[in-house]
């Protein structure tokens, strides 16, 4: 019986490596251009809102319809929504024995509500990245008595961001200036991720110092007056 003519088509296991991986790459997708919510899959711009996992304290990117989700401050649930308001406080009682008491050792923190661990968190940079420390309870619940707008904090999603500066001050004294306001939570990671690709030596260097006067002024500008005594704002 002579061969058949024509050309064989491999199948089953003697079908050949090659041929099967130009198959897959003929039927792969092509790749998505841009951000997509990280719970659905939408496309996103850059400029989108994002959820926190209360859990893990990650930010996930997400679509509006994602995000309108989890806005219940009061839902039992492992995600909550990050609200996008700035607020100002003036005149708080952060003098330089109320911050000593805080055991911060640098003039630049973010302060927020941990509601897994039922306490105050602060976030500070330093020649090694950004440093976690627990808030002695005593030192903060005295801050807060002293001032209750404060209340008006949302559990891991608002911090309070405080930035102290030497001012000079006249006859030799020392001045200190201080800055308070309540801003979302992704926008104090986004400065401590910006920071730690700036940070040179112990207390930054004039990049680092450029991008923290460059971001304050961006949130003084969207900033209004905080409410009094933790009312509605």
């Amino acid at each position: 019986m002579s061969a058949p003519t024509g050309r064989a088509v491999p199948t089953g296991r003697a079908a050949s490596p090659v041929a099967a991986l130009l198959r897959v790459s003929r039927n792969r997708p092509e790749p998505v251009a841009g951000e997509r919510c990280e719970m659905c899959a939408t496309p996103i711009g850059e400029e989108h809102q994002h959820v926190v996992n209360l859990e893990s304290r990650s930010l996930m990117c997400g679509c509006r319809a994602c995000y309108l989700l989890f806005t219940d401050d009061g839902a039992q649930l492992r995600y909550r929504a990050v609200p996008d308001r700035y607020l100002r406080f003036d005149g708080l009682p952060l003098d330089a024995r109320t911050w000593d008491e805080l055991q911060i050792p640098v003039g630049l923190a973010f302060l927020f509500r941990n509601s897994a661990q039922d306490r105050t968190i602060a976030f500070y940079p330093g020649p090694a990245g950004a440093t976690e420390s627990e808030l002695p309870l005593d030192a903060w619940s005295t801050i807060v008595e002293a001032s209750p707008e404060l209340a008006v904090l949302r559990p891991d999603v608002e911090a309070l961001l405080v930035r102290r500066t030497d001012t000079g001050g006249g006859g030799g004294g020392r001045e200190i200036a201080a800055s308070c306001h309540l801003v979302p939570i992704d926008a104090c990671y986004e400065l401590v991720g910006r920071l730690r690709t700036l940070w040179r030596g112990f207390d930054g260097g004039r990049e680092a110092h450029a991008a923290m006067d460059a971001f304050f002024e961006h949130v003084q500008a969207r900033s209004r007056p905080a409410p009094a005594s933790g009312g509605p704002s």
